[in-house]
C-alpha cells in the first residue's frame, strides 16, 4: 500500500472515518453489544432505538446532558446515512418497520479496536500447530509423485497404529488446561470470524443486486446483453476465491451428519472443567446455527436477484407484446383507410395451387352405430353369517394437528429437528398409519427437506406385539420462522 491508496481510504473507507468520529467510544460499544457479541443481524428499528435509549440515559447521567443531545432515532439515522456507513437500513419482505444490520466495514473497525485491549492469555502453540497442519495439506494436495504420497500415507498409517497401541496400553495423551484454554481462545476466535465473513459475502452479492437494479433502470439495448453482463458479474463473484470457499463450506455446513457431529463435540467441549472455568460465551454453544442462520441471509441475498431478473424479463415480453399489438393494429387501420379505394389493377393479389383438391365420396368414413351397454342392477346378496361387521369399525385416524404439534414441540429452541428425533420424543403410536402422517407434512403446512443420500430405521410394535421396521430417507423438519427472518 502506498500513500495515495491510504489517503483514498482515509476518505472514504466507513471503517476509518468509523476511528475518527466524535463519538467513536458511543458507536464502537453500542454496536459490538448489539450485533456482534449477540451474533444478531437484522435487528428491528424499535428494538435497537430502546437499547441505545438506554445506553444514552447511562452515559448522560455520568456524562452530562450535552454529552450526547441527540435522540436514538437520529444516531441510528445518521449512522446509516451514506455519509457514515456503518449500518444497513432495509425493509424486509412482509414487513413495514425499518430493520438496522452492521456492515462489514464497521465490523473489521470494532474488530480492530477490540484487538488493542490486552488479553491476560495469549496463546502460540495452537497458532503453530495450525500452520504445520495448513502446510502438511497444501504439500499433499499438490503432491504428484506417485510412490511418494504413497509413502507418506504409509508414514502416517504407522503413526496411527503406534498411537492405537499406545491407547490400548493404557497410555493415553491427554491436553493440558493450558492447551485446552489456547485451542478453546483459537474455536472461539475463527467461530466468529466465520459469521464477519458471511456478512462481507452476503454485503459483496447485495452491492451485485444494486448494480443490477441500476443498469436494468437504464437499459436500452437487447435484454440478452443485458442477461450476459449481469450473469458474467454474478458468476465472477462466485467463481472467486471468496465464493468457491463460501460455496464449500455452505455443503459441508448443511450435511446432517457434520451438524450432528458439531452438536456434540460442542457439549462435550463445554462439559471440560477447563473450559467452564473460562466462563466462555454461551452462544458459542450454538454457534453453528448463527452460521446456517448467516447463510440463510446470504442465500436469501442471491435469491433477491434471481426475482429481479425475473421481473425484468416479465416486463420485457409485456412492452415486446405490447409493441406487437401496436403494429397489428397499425396493419388493421391501414386497411381499413384503403377498404374504399381497392386497386385498379385485376391481379391484385393471386394464389398459386400446385394441385386440385379432390374429395371422393366413398373416401368418407361410413357411420358406425354407438354401443350401448347393458347394466345389469341386480346385486347378489351373500349369506349374513359370513360377513364380519367388526371390520367397519377397525379404522385407524390419525390427526395431523396432533402431528405437527409434535414437531413444533421438538423445534422448540432449534432451528431444525430430524424425523428420528422426533420420534425418540413421540414414539409412533399407530404404527405406519402415523409414519405416513410425519412425510406427508413434510410437504403440507410444515417446512422440510429429505435427504436422499442418508436413510433412517423407523420401529414400532403393531397391535399384535410384532416388531416392525421401514426405511425412510431423513427427514428435517426446519422452524418455519427461519425462512422468513
Amino acid at each position: 500500500m502506498n500513500y495515495h491508496q491510504l489517503l483514498q481510504l482515509r476518505r472514504h473507507h466507513p471503517g476509518w472515518r468509523l476511528l475518527q468520529a466524535d463519538h467513536a467510544p458511543l458507536v464502537v460499544a453500542f454496536l459490538e453489544t448489539a450485533f456482534v457479541s449477540n451474533n444478531a443481524r437484522g435487528v428491528a428499528a424499535s428494538v435497537l432505538e430502546a437499547s441505545l435509549d438506554d445506553l444514552l440515559f447511562t452515559l448522560r447521567e455520568s456524562e452530562g446532558e450535552e454529552a450526547f443531545p441527540r435522540s436514538a432515532n437520529a444516531y441510528l439515522a445518521d449512522w446509516a446515512g451514506d455519509e457514515r456507513g456503518w449500518l444497513r437500513r432495509y425493509y424486509p419482505p412482509d414487513s413495514d418497520e425499518p430493520h438496522y444490520d452492521l456492515s462489514p466495514a464497521a465490523e473489521k473497525a470494532i474488530a480492530w479496536v477490540k484487538g488493542l485491549v490486552a488479553r491476560d492469555f495469549v496463546g502460540t502453540e495452537s497458532r503453530l500447530m495450525t500452520i504445520f497442519s495448513l502446510l502438511q495439506q497444501m504439500l499433499e494436495g499438490t503432491e504428484t509423485d506417485r510412490e511418494r504420497r504413497v509413502a507418506e500415507l504409509r508414514q502416517r498409517r504407522d503413526e496411527l497404529d503406534r498411537l492405537i497401541a499406545r491407547a490400548e496400553a493404557g497410555d493415553l495423551e491427554l491436553l493440558d488446561d493450558t492447551a485446552l484454554r489456547e485451542r478453546f481462545q483459537q474455536l472461539a476466535g475463527t467461530a466468529r470470524e466465520l459469521l464477519s465473513d458471511f456478512r462481507e459475502v452476503e454485503h459483496n452479492f447485495r452491492q451485485l443486486d444494486r448494480a443490477a437494479r441500476e443498469q436494468i433502470t437504464t437499459w436500452e439495448g437487447r435484454k440478452g446483453e443485458l442477461l450476459e453482463t449481469i450473469f458474467g458479474e454474478r458468476d465472477a463473484i462466485t467463481d472467486s476465491d471468496q465464493g468457491r470457499t463460501f460455496r464449500g463450506f455452505w455443503e459441508l455446513l448443511m450435511s446432517p451428519s457434520r451438524q450432528e457431529s458439531l452438536t456434540a463435540g460442542l457439549e462435550r467441549l463445554f462439559e471440560l472443567d477447563a473450559i467452564q472455568a473460562m466462563a466462555p460465551d454461551p452462544r458459542l454453544r450454538k454457534v453453528h446455527f448463527d452460521w446456517l442462520e448467516a447463510g440463510e441471509h446470504t442465500q436469501r441475498t442471491v435469491a433477491r436477484l434471481s426475482q429481479q431478473l425475473r421481473r425484468f424479463l416479465d416486463d420485457q415480453v409485456y412492452l415486446e407484446n405490447r409493441r406487437i399489438m401496436q403494429l397489428v393494429r397499425s396493419i388493421e387501420g391501414h386497411a381499413l383507410a384503403l377498404r374504399d379505394d381497392s386497386p385498379a389493377d385485376a391481379a391484385f393479389m393471386e394464389l398459386e395451387e400446385p394441385r386440385p383438391q379432390l374429395n371422393l365420396p366413398m373416401e368418407r368414413r361410413l357411420f358406425t352405430p354407438p354401443l350401448k351397454p347393458r347394466l345389469d342392477s341386480r346385486v347378489s346378496l351373500g349369506e349374513g353369517a359370513l360377513v364380519d361387521p367388526g371390520a367397519l369399525y377397525d379404522q385407524v385416524l390419525v390427526d395431523p394437528a396432533r402431528l405437527r404439534a409434535n414437531i413444533h414441540a421438538s423445534l422448540r429452541g432449534r432451528s431444525q429437528v430430524t424425523l428420528q428425533e422426533v420420534l425418540e420424543t413421540h414414539p409412533l403410536a399407530v404404527g405406519l398409519a402415523e409414519l405416513v402422517g410425519y412425510l406427508s407434512l413434510a410437504g403440507d403446512g410444515v417446512t422440510a427437506t429429505f435427504d436422499e443420500g442418508y436413510e433412517e430405521v423407523v420401529s414400532w410394535e403393531d397391535d399384535d406385539g410384532k416388531r416392525r421396521e421401514a426405511r425412510v430417507p431423513r427427514v428435517i423438519y426446519l422452524r418455519d420462522g427461519a425462512e422468513n427472518e
